[in-house]
């Protein structure tokens, strides 16, 4: 049994076949990759395991999350990376059809909605949006909130990339996120936005379908208790929680928590080493 581990989840680490992996704060803070960041993916992939990066990101599609990812010495295939900006576009698509739509967000969320089919309105023209779509907009300003309040009043779809109310740009610092600027439109306009991203459900049934492996031999790994890990469980994988400086009992939707990936990239060497199945791993996808 692995050091510190109870033997359910030792063997639970051990019997994995899939992880998703958050970014921000979880594979990469700012700029940088964090440590062990690299060795656990490959260590991962050597031992057969498939990975998938599961952004809630609103401002990149998935993309130029690949392009940066590898740009930071990880290099990954489209399949891998999952960005809630892309299941937004195609969710409005599968709802709605091609329409008329309002984007509170940065030029990528307006290529990828008219990529999808979709025609932009402008702010001038919100009467005629049959749907708005809210991502990070850093110029979010009181004339957009105007606009897309009015249009959420008046009857169009409302959908929020994700309700992340923060998200984090270095140690210890973070940005206005999605949610925040969702939540205003929403009390303005008195109408509650559809999430798409971490912790709603469509979100993890994508991640787990790319990782090829029923949900309860995937992991969730992530630096978000209420969307990466209380998502994860509630689709029914194992979830591993980064948590820097562990402080008080983790939450109950916490199956595993460790403070940094290095840590887990340990833990999970020697559950798996240890495992009286390790040698049956292959056959039990």
């Amino acid at each position: 049994m692995a050091q510190g581990l109870g033997t359910a989840v030792a063997q639970r680490l051990a019997e994995l076949r899939g992880c998703a992996f958050d970014l921000d704060g979880t594979i990469w803070e700012g700029p940088r990759l964090l440590p062990g960041a690299t060795a656990l993916v490959a260590d991962l992939r050597t031992s057969g395991l498939r990975v998938v990066f599961a952004s809630n990101s609103s401002r990149h599609a998935s993309g130029v999350l690949r392009h940066r990812l590898a740009e930071l010495g990880i290099v990954a295939g489209p399949e891998e990376m999952l960005a809630a900006l892309d299941l937004a576009v195609g969710e409005v698509r599968r709802r709605l059809g091609p329409v008329r739509v309002l984007a509170i967000g940065t030029a990528e969320l307006d290529e990828v909605l008219r990529a999808c089919g979709h025609t932009i309105v402008p702010d001038a023209d919100a009467p005629d949006a049959q749907a708005v779509v809210v991502g990070i907009d850093p110029d979010f300003s009181y004339d957009r909130l105007r606009a897309a309040a009015r249009s959420v009043a008046a009857g169009a779809a409302f959908f929020a990339v994700n309700m992340d109310a923060r998200y984090p740009v270095g140690p210890g610092e973070f940005d206005p996120g999605c949610g925040a600027l969702a939540e205003a439109i929403a009390v303005a306009g008195g109408v509650r936005p559809i999430g798409i991203g971490k912790p709603e459900a469509p979100f993890f049934r994508v991640a787990i379908e790319r990782l090829g492996c029923p949900p309860h031999r995937a992991a969730m790994v992530g630096d978000s208790t209420a969307s990466d890990i209380q998502g994860g469980r509630a689709a029914g994988m194992f979830t591993i929680w980064i948590d820097p400086i562990p402080q008080g009992p983790p939450p109950g939707c916490v199956d595993l928590r460790v403070s940094d990936l290095e840590e887990l990239h340990q833990l999970w060497r020697q559950a798996r080493d240890e495992s009286p199945r390790s040698a049956d791993h292959a056959k039990t996808r």
